[in-house]
């Protein structure tokens, strides 16, 4: 039987935002489909947004689109140094939490920075993840979420 014949009633919509800049690095040398396919572990991915600064590059850009995942860029800071997208991110991360039809709010990132987004997001009755590789994983964002996924690194 085909993928899409499956009964997905019952799963949960999931809402994903990827940290780009945190997260998608190349010494965590993280592929895409992986990522994707942690996200999907967690229910019907109705919203997937990755966040990325005005240095990324047209070749991600178009891997993130293959991927399925909506690319957000943001400008940061003018120094290279300053690459965070975490107020872009943070929005579109309290857009879903108001939205009755989302049910998981999964953050692909390591910043402690988006724990109010989580706490916010819980007090609205939404379940919360985090999709991320385990190293630099913060105790506070793993002991915060409701369900933690790893992505395996190649």
């Amino acid at each position: 039987m085909l993928d899409f014949f499956k009964d997905t009633s019952k799963r949960k919509n999931v809402a994903v935002f990827v940290d780009g800049p945190n997260i998608i690095r190349n010494e965590f040398n993280i592929d895409l489909d992986d990522l994707r396919e942690g996200c999907e572990s967690l229910g019907n991915v109705k919203i997937g947004k990755v966040f990325l600064n005005q240095y990324a590059s047209d070749k991600l850009v178009e891997a993130v689109i293959s991927q399925g995942f909506e690319p957000k860029v943001g400008v940061a800071g003018e120094d290279k140094e300053e690459k965070d997208v975490d107020v872009y991110m943070a929005v579109e991360v309290m857009e879903s939490v108001y939205n009755k039809n989302i049910d998981i709010i999964a953050l692909a990132t390591r910043d402690t920075d988006f724990l109010p987004v989580i706490q916010k997001a819980k007090e609205n009755n939404k379940d919360t993840a985090i999709v991320c590789v385990n190293q630099g994983l913060s105790t506070a964002l793993k002991n915060a979420v409701d369900e933690t996924v790893i992505i395996d690194t190649k």
